[in-house]
């Protein structure tokens, strides 16, 4: 088994098309419900592969050379899953609520490859 980290994408521009931000409170709330029933839903499917459900992530900084900055990027969350081969662990993303019940963009799935050396 290979493991592969899983990575949300949420940008302005998908929220914007989306139409999220003009829901009333009580459409958004049950949106939000629908969603969180359908991510559930998902969690429970791919048990046996879910290494680390992950969660949302938060303002990002980054550290480098010049020093520390704070940044944005279109990351919203993470999951880690296992699988037999890079499609097998994408292919358990299709219509992943993050985009098909919430406005999210995408989720972008890459192998998490061993340190070599080590």
């Amino acid at each position: 088994m290979k493991t592969f980290l899983a990575i949300y994408i949420g940008t302005a521009e998908t929220m914007a098309k989306s139409g999220w931000n003009e829901l009333d409170d009580a459409a958004r709330k049950a949106r939000e419900q629908k969603g969180m029933q359908a991510w559930g839903d998902w969690g429970t499917r791919h048990k046996s592969a879910i290494v680390q459900m992950g969660g949302p992530l938060g303002k990002t900084k980054r550290a480098a050379a010049s020093g520390i900055s704070d940044i944005r990027n279109s990351m919203t969350g993470y999951t880690v899953v296992q699988a037999e081969s890079h499609e097998a662990a994408a292919r358990m993303f299709e219509k992943h609520p993050h985009f098909a019940v919430f406005p999210g963009d995408s989720v972008e799935i890459m192998e998490v490859l061993e340190i070599p050396g080590m």
